[in-house]
Protein backbone atom coordinates (compact mmCIF):
# COMPACT_ATOMS: atom_id res chain seq x y z
CA UNK A 1 0.00 0.00 0.00
CA UNK A 2 2.82 2.38 0.94
CA UNK A 3 4.60 1.53 -2.31
CA UNK A 4 1.47 2.38 -4.29
CA UNK A 5 1.18 5.68 -2.42
CA UNK A 6 4.78 6.60 -3.26
CA UNK A 7 4.16 5.82 -6.93
CA UNK A 8 1.06 8.02 -6.95
CA UNK A 9 2.91 10.91 -5.28
CA UNK A 10 5.78 10.58 -7.75
CA UNK A 11 3.32 10.70 -10.65
CA UNK A 12 1.68 13.83 -9.28
CA UNK A 13 5.09 15.44 -8.88
CA UNK A 14 5.96 14.67 -12.49
CA UNK A 15 2.69 16.24 -13.62
CA UNK A 16 3.52 19.62 -12.11
CA UNK A 17 7.23 19.75 -13.01
CA UNK A 18 8.44 20.18 -16.56
CA UNK A 19 11.08 17.96 -18.14
CA UNK A 20 13.85 20.47 -17.39
CA UNK A 21 13.01 20.56 -13.69
CA UNK A 22 11.15 23.88 -13.66
CA UNK A 23 7.69 24.16 -12.17
CA UNK A 24 5.01 24.82 -14.76
CA UNK A 25 3.26 28.15 -14.32
CA UNK A 26 -0.25 28.96 -15.52
CA UNK A 27 -0.31 30.71 -18.89
CA UNK A 28 -1.00 34.37 -18.15
CA UNK A 29 -0.08 35.67 -21.61
CA UNK A 30 -2.16 37.54 -24.16
CA UNK A 31 -4.58 35.36 -26.12
CA UNK A 32 -6.61 35.65 -29.30
CA UNK A 33 -9.98 37.11 -28.35
CA UNK A 34 -8.70 39.23 -25.45
CA UNK A 35 -9.85 42.84 -25.17
CA UNK A 36 -7.45 45.71 -25.80
CA UNK A 37 -8.45 48.64 -23.58
CA UNK A 38 -7.94 52.34 -24.21
CA UNK A 39 -5.27 52.45 -21.47
CA UNK A 40 -3.28 49.72 -23.25
CA UNK A 41 -4.19 46.92 -20.85
CA UNK A 42 -5.21 43.59 -22.36
CA UNK A 43 -7.86 41.58 -20.54
CA UNK A 44 -9.89 38.41 -21.09
CA UNK A 45 -13.53 39.25 -21.79
CA UNK A 46 -14.65 38.11 -18.33
CA UNK A 47 -12.11 40.35 -16.59
CA UNK A 48 -12.92 43.24 -18.92
CA UNK A 49 -16.60 43.02 -17.99
CA UNK A 50 -15.69 43.58 -14.34
CA UNK A 51 -13.06 46.25 -14.97
CA UNK A 52 -15.20 49.19 -16.06
CA UNK A 53 -12.62 49.97 -18.76
CA UNK A 54 -13.32 50.99 -22.34
CA UNK A 55 -12.44 48.41 -24.96
CA UNK A 56 -10.96 49.59 -28.23
CA UNK A 57 -10.14 46.32 -30.02
CA UNK A 58 -9.96 42.53 -29.94
CA UNK A 59 -6.67 40.62 -30.22
CA UNK A 60 -6.64 38.55 -33.41
CA UNK A 61 -2.98 37.55 -33.64
CA UNK A 62 -0.30 36.79 -31.05
CA UNK A 63 3.21 37.18 -32.40
CA UNK A 64 5.74 34.44 -31.68
CA UNK A 65 8.34 35.59 -34.22
CA UNK A 66 11.08 37.77 -32.65
CA UNK A 67 11.88 39.22 -36.07
CA UNK A 68 8.42 40.82 -36.33
CA UNK A 69 7.70 44.02 -34.44
CA UNK A 70 5.12 43.99 -31.66
CA UNK A 71 3.42 41.41 -29.46
CA UNK A 72 0.52 40.97 -31.84
CA UNK A 73 -2.37 42.69 -33.58
CA UNK A 74 -5.81 43.83 -32.48
CA UNK A 75 -8.75 44.71 -34.70
CA UNK A 76 -10.89 47.76 -34.04
CA UNK A 77 -14.44 47.29 -32.82
CA UNK A 78 -16.14 48.67 -35.92
CA UNK A 79 -15.80 49.09 -39.66
CA UNK A 80 -15.21 52.43 -41.28
CA UNK A 81 -17.83 53.48 -43.82
CA UNK A 82 -16.93 52.71 -47.45
CA UNK A 83 -14.16 54.99 -48.64
CA UNK A 84 -11.70 55.14 -51.55
CA UNK A 85 -8.10 53.97 -51.46
CA UNK A 86 -7.07 57.06 -53.47
CA UNK A 87 -8.89 60.18 -54.62
CA UNK A 88 -7.51 59.87 -58.17
CA UNK A 89 -5.66 57.39 -60.37
CA UNK A 90 -2.26 57.55 -62.00
CA UNK A 91 0.04 57.87 -58.97
CA UNK A 92 1.96 55.14 -57.17
CA UNK A 93 1.40 55.66 -53.46
CA UNK A 94 4.49 53.94 -52.14
CA UNK A 95 3.18 50.75 -50.53
CA UNK A 96 5.23 47.57 -50.72
CA UNK A 97 2.75 45.79 -53.04
CA UNK A 98 3.80 42.60 -51.22
CA UNK A 99 0.75 40.45 -50.40
CA UNK A 100 2.79 38.39 -47.92
CA UNK A 101 4.21 41.23 -45.81
CA UNK A 102 2.77 42.23 -42.42
CA UNK A 103 3.38 45.86 -43.25
CA UNK A 104 0.04 47.64 -43.01
CA UNK A 105 1.46 50.27 -40.67
CA UNK A 106 4.26 51.19 -43.09
CA UNK A 107 1.85 51.12 -46.03
CA UNK A 108 -0.59 53.44 -44.26
CA UNK A 109 2.20 55.89 -43.50
CA UNK A 110 3.18 55.83 -47.18
CA UNK A 111 -0.42 56.59 -48.18
CA UNK A 112 -0.61 59.51 -45.77
CA UNK A 113 2.77 60.89 -46.86
CA UNK A 114 2.07 60.92 -50.62
CA UNK A 115 1.70 64.55 -51.72
CA UNK A 116 0.59 63.98 -55.30
CA UNK A 117 -2.61 62.11 -54.47
CA UNK A 118 -4.82 61.88 -51.40
CA UNK A 119 -5.95 58.71 -49.64
CA UNK A 120 -9.44 59.09 -48.17
CA UNK A 121 -9.13 55.77 -46.33
CA UNK A 122 -5.82 56.76 -44.72
CA UNK A 123 -7.35 60.09 -43.67
CA UNK A 124 -10.34 58.27 -42.14
CA UNK A 125 -8.08 55.95 -40.14
CA UNK A 126 -5.98 58.88 -38.94
CA UNK A 127 -9.11 60.33 -37.34
CA UNK A 128 -9.23 57.27 -35.05
CA UNK A 129 -5.84 57.96 -33.47
CA UNK A 130 -6.27 58.48 -29.75
CA UNK A 131 -5.09 57.09 -26.42
CA UNK A 132 -1.70 56.45 -28.02
CA UNK A 133 -3.20 53.61 -30.08
CA UNK A 134 -2.23 54.25 -33.70
CA UNK A 135 -4.75 52.69 -36.05
CA UNK A 136 -3.76 51.69 -39.55
CA UNK A 137 -5.07 49.84 -42.60
CA UNK A 138 -4.07 46.16 -42.59
CA UNK A 139 -2.05 44.66 -45.41
CA UNK A 140 -3.31 41.64 -47.34
CA UNK A 141 -1.20 39.37 -45.12
CA UNK A 142 -2.64 40.88 -41.93
CA UNK A 143 -6.18 40.46 -43.25
CA UNK A 144 -5.36 36.79 -43.83
CA UNK A 145 -4.46 36.47 -40.14
CA UNK A 146 -7.72 38.16 -39.18
CA UNK A 147 -9.73 35.83 -41.39
CA UNK A 148 -8.12 32.78 -39.73
CA UNK A 149 -9.35 33.85 -36.28
CA UNK A 150 -12.60 35.54 -37.35
CA UNK A 151 -14.91 33.19 -35.44
CA UNK A 152 -13.20 33.76 -32.08
CA UNK A 153 -12.85 37.47 -32.77
CA UNK A 154 -16.52 37.79 -33.74
CA UNK A 155 -17.70 36.00 -30.62
CA UNK A 156 -15.86 38.47 -28.42
CA UNK A 157 -16.67 41.50 -30.55
CA UNK A 158 -20.31 40.66 -29.99
CA UNK A 159 -19.73 40.13 -26.26
CA UNK A 160 -18.33 43.64 -25.78
CA UNK A 161 -20.71 45.47 -28.11
CA UNK A 162 -18.52 45.65 -31.20
CA UNK A 163 -19.49 45.11 -34.83
CA UNK A 164 -18.96 41.52 -35.95
CA UNK A 165 -17.13 40.86 -39.21
CA UNK A 166 -19.76 39.69 -41.66
CA UNK A 167 -19.39 36.67 -43.92
CA UNK A 168 -22.17 37.94 -46.17
CA UNK A 169 -20.82 37.79 -49.76
CA UNK A 170 -22.12 41.30 -50.41
CA UNK A 171 -20.49 42.85 -47.36
CA UNK A 172 -17.30 40.89 -46.75
CA UNK A 173 -14.90 42.84 -49.00
CA UNK A 174 -12.41 45.18 -47.32
CA UNK A 175 -9.66 47.41 -48.58
CA UNK A 176 -6.15 46.32 -47.72
CA UNK A 177 -3.32 48.85 -47.70
CA UNK A 178 -1.49 46.86 -50.39
CA UNK A 179 -1.23 48.12 -53.96
CA UNK A 180 -1.13 45.65 -56.86
CA UNK A 181 2.41 45.01 -58.12
CA UNK A 182 2.84 46.24 -61.69
CA UNK A 183 -0.35 48.32 -61.43
CA UNK A 184 0.37 50.41 -58.34
CA UNK A 185 -0.79 53.64 -59.96
CA UNK A 186 -4.32 52.37 -60.50
CA UNK A 187 -5.17 49.30 -58.39
CA UNK A 188 -5.13 48.05 -54.81
CA UNK A 189 -6.09 44.70 -53.31
CA UNK A 190 -9.52 44.05 -51.85
CA UNK A 191 -9.72 41.13 -49.42
CA UNK A 192 -12.72 38.93 -48.60
CA UNK A 193 -12.94 38.23 -44.87
CA UNK A 194 -15.50 35.57 -45.76
CA UNK A 195 -13.59 33.42 -48.25
CA UNK A 196 -10.02 34.72 -48.06
CA UNK A 197 -10.00 35.75 -51.71
CA UNK A 198 -8.27 38.85 -53.07
CA UNK A 199 -9.38 41.03 -55.94
CA UNK A 200 -7.62 43.72 -57.96
CA UNK A 201 -9.70 46.88 -57.70
CA UNK A 202 -9.43 50.46 -59.04
CA UNK A 203 -8.27 52.62 -56.16
CA UNK A 204 -11.01 55.23 -56.56
CA UNK A 205 -13.75 52.73 -55.65
CA UNK A 206 -15.24 53.03 -52.16
CA UNK A 207 -15.12 49.95 -49.92
CA UNK A 208 -15.12 49.22 -46.20
CA UNK A 209 -12.01 49.41 -44.04
CA UNK A 210 -11.43 47.55 -40.77
CA UNK A 211 -8.52 49.25 -38.97
CA UNK A 212 -6.06 47.35 -36.81
CA UNK A 213 -3.27 48.27 -34.42
CA UNK A 214 0.04 46.72 -33.40
CA UNK A 215 0.25 45.82 -29.71
CA UNK A 216 3.60 47.00 -28.37
CA UNK A 217 3.08 47.08 -24.60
Amino acid sequence: MRKLLFIMLAFIGMAVISCDGHHLEPDMGMKIGDVLCTDGQILPVGDWEKSGKEGIGIVFHVNTNPDIEGRGFAVYLRDLAPVAFADSLGVKQGTSADPYALDGNINTYALMSQRNVGSPMADAVFELWRYGQSAYIPSVAQLRLLKETRNTVNRNLDAIGGEVITDNPDGCWYWSSTEVAGQKAVKGWLYSLSQGAIQETPKTQAHKVRPIITINN
